[in-house]
């Protein structure tokens, strides 16, 4: 197994409303929402509030009274989008995008040129935010999974590395919606399969598939519902997201999650 860091996560924070407060000074420092009827992106002063992407306009302003909606400026979202990945493909050729705002990046063969993963990410941080006027958090890790899920805990604008012998102590502690890579947002429907989601050392199989990468299917919290009731019976509605560790029977639970994927025609739902 490969002991050594060398893979990035790039992505830019709150991307669409940090580009209106970019292009619109007055909106810094402001709850400003992209969107109307529904909210397609939140700044982080908006967030703080609770206003979340995908949330109906009206519940929105419920939550934050102050909260400016703009219509979005979707051609500048693209441009500056292709220019921040542009800086990550500046120090590898080695780039794999995988939305406007957000890239993966080996670094392996150019720390000679540029210095430590670390090293290389502070500086893309440094670049995006002198040329672009944005602010873009990173992490550094081992596996694409691993550095997407750091990438997560160091927003906003930070910059997190994950240490290859520390793997499974960093995982510890991360709530659940962390773990599925995605927003911390404290959504259910983020959580995903409980060996990733707590308890996560007394899980042998499925953390050992998290940090080696060989097994990138998720459980989202529905799955753990009907996992619950169909496996062991339980009242579905009494398994919190990402919380089916904290049942006193963690072995049988492990035993039936397994027995459940080794099932001919098995397959877990995608994350949503």
């Amino acid at each position: 197994m490969d002991m050594t860091a060398t893979i990035l996560h790039a992505d830019l924070d709150a991307f669409y409303a940090s580009v209106e407060q970019l292009l619109d000074p007055s909106l810094r420092g402001k709850p400003i929402a992209v969107g109307g009827g529904v909210v397609l992106a939140a700044s982080y002063e908006a967030k703080a509030f609770g206003v979340r992407g995908g949330m109906p306009g009206r519940r929105a302003r419920e939550l934050c009274p102050q909260l400016t909606f703009v219509s979005g400026h979707f051609k500048d979202y693209q441009r500056l989008g292709d220019a921040a990945i542009k800086v990550v493909g500046d120090f590898t050729p080695l780039v794999e995008r995988i939305s406007i705002d957000e890239a993966f990046a080996d670094v392996a063969g150019c720390t000679h040129l540029f210095g430590s993963p670390a090293d290389i990410a502070q500086a893309i941080r440094r670049r995006v935010r002198a040329e672009l006027g944005l602010p873009i958090s990173v992490g550094v890790a081992r596996t694409k999974h691993l550095a997407k899920i750091a990438s997560q805990v160091a927003k906003p604008d930070g910059l997190v590395v994950v240490d290859p012998h520390a793997e499974l102590d960093f995982l510890h502690d991360l709530p659940a919606e962390a773990l599925a890579s995605g927003e911390l947002s404290g959504r259910p429907e983020a959580d995903i399969a409980f060996g990733q989601a707590c308890a996560i050392d007394r899980w042998p199989d499925v953390p050992t598939r998290v940090i080696s990468g060989r097994d990138d299917r998720f459980f989202p919290l529905e799955f753990q519902r009907r996992l619950a009731k169909d496996r062991l019976g339980l009242d579905a509605d009494v398994v919190p997201g990402g919380h089916l560790a904290a049942l006193s029977h963690p072995a049988e639970l492990t035993a039936q999650l397994t027995g459940y994927l080794n099932e001919p025609g098995s397959s877990t739902p995608a994350a949503s």
